[in-house]
């Protein structure tokens, strides 16, 4: 007989497209990666906003297996992201994208919030 302890719920909000809108390009990229891992259906991509880059902010993304507790989960574009409270202050508007560009290429959030940008295009001030 084997004893396993009981895995707490996760306690999240749901959100909505008004938190961050997943435009066609990152879906697909989004799509092809959590396939790839084997978790199409459960997977999801964390961004987050810490502090670092030349303007004081920058993105932070991951691959997770879900949202943790006190994430918001947005469902957008048939993917899932999850941001957490103090990150969401930060997106809330944005638009997130994926381009194949050799030079600026990989994921990209277009942030009404942002009111400075560095040149490189990966962090911003709000």
């Amino acid at each position: 007989m084997s004893l396993t302890t009981p895995t707490p719920a996760v306690n999240f909000k749901i959100g909505n497209e008004t938190l961050i809108k997943v435009l066609d390009g990152a879906a697909q990229r989004l799509r092809s990666l959590l396939k790839r891992q084997g978790r199409l259906d459960t997977g999801a991509l964390r961004i987050a906003v810490v502090g670092g880059g030349c303007s004081g902010l920058q993105y932070k993304m991951d691959l997770v297996d879900g949202p943790a507790n006190r994430d918001i989960l947005v469902e957008s574009n048939a993917v899932r992201v999850v941001i957490d409270p103090k990150s969401a202050l930060f997106v809330t508007g944005s638009q997130l994208d994926y381009s194949d560009d050799l030079q600026q290429g990989g994921f990209k959030v277009t942030n009404p919030n942002a009111v400075v940008t560095c040149s490189c295009g990966e962090s911003f001030a709000a």
